[in-house]
């Protein structure tokens, strides 16, 4: 009898621990610290982006091609830093302080809910906008800030 119980506390001991294996491989995480940032909410029921986050599969199926992405840049003589990546948080901060200074004009504060996600010197850009606001005009100035290779808009319009 008591064979029996040990064998079966080992068999539920198994079970729990593969099944905290399965739920941790699960979790997503913003596993290479790409800056996220929420900078408008006018919009309401506008949902989140998944932004950088992944489970741990997909950042190992994303390695070879983000470290590959990350040189090239160097590789090619068109960075300063060895890794496109190393960009991002300062991107982060300058790009944090244009749109400080493009709200009096454009009053994107105002008609939008936006995500920003930087990686690799792109800025990816989620959201909802208003019908009225000018995503373009707002694009291109944001593709001004410094060190930024390019802009990727994936908002939707919202009434």
């Amino acid at each position: 009898m008591t064979e029996r119980l040990s064998i079966r506390i080992s068999a539920a001991v198994i079970v729990i621990a593969l099944s905290f294996a399965a739920h941790a491989d699960d979790t997503r995480e913003n596993r290479g610290d790409d800056p996220f940032l929420r900078v408008s909410s006018a919009i309401a029921d506008c949902p989140a982006p998944r932004g950088p986050f992944e489970t741990e599969q997909e950042w190992l199926d994303e390695t070879h091609y983000r470290i590959e992405r990350g040189n090239s840049c160097w590789i090619a003589g068109r960075c300063r830093l060895s890794n496109s990546y190393e960009y991002d948080k300062e991107i982060a901060q300058s790009v944090t302080r244009r749109l400080n200074s493009l709200n009096a004009s454009l009053q994107w504060r105002e008609k939008t809910s936006l995500w920003l996600t930087l990686q690799r010197r792109f800025i990816y850009l989620d959201g909802c906008v208003s019908r009225d606001f000018d995503t373009a005009r707002f694009v291109s100035a944001l593709g001004e800030t410094a060190d930024v290779e390019k802009v990727i808009d994936r908002t939707t319009r919202r009434p």
